[in-house]
């Protein structure tokens, strides 16, 4: 079975029972205004070095605050492999990655599409 396959399995049946992650709200869209190209440089490779080190919620908001989109797109995937989708796709939306965010999508769908045939 392929990874993918596994993963949206996992999703499916998670929401089926009813194991949604905590924390499945928007925070921000938009970095923090007044940060200079140069503070941004110094919080981003501060948020890979927690990255790195397994502190990936406190990366995670420093990625937002400066708008690091790459960083988030790492976060995202890093939850992808711990199997929680929904914590993926904040951190994927954030960073505008519709790549990304799109399967996560039509997995949230199909879903919903057969819990409403039951």
């Amino acid at each position: 079975m392929s990874k993918r396959k596994s993963l949206e399995e996992n999703f499916t049946q998670a929401v089926q029972e009813k194991r949604i992650p905590d924390g499945f709200i928007k925070v921000t869209d938009n970095p923090v205004k007044g940060l200079t190209s140069e503070q941004k440089v110094i919080l981003n490779r501060k948020a890979n070095t927690m990255f790195n080190n397994g502190n990936i919620e406190d990366a995670r908001r420093i990625y937002i605050t400066t708008g690091y989109s790459d960083g988030l797109t790492r976060v995202g995937d890093y939850y992808m492999n711990k199997n929680e989708s929904l914590k993926a796709l904040k951190a994927y939306y954030l960073a505008h990655n519709h790549r990304d965010t799109e399967p996560i999508y039509e997995n949230i769908a199909k879903v919903i599409s057969s819990l409403l045939q039951n």
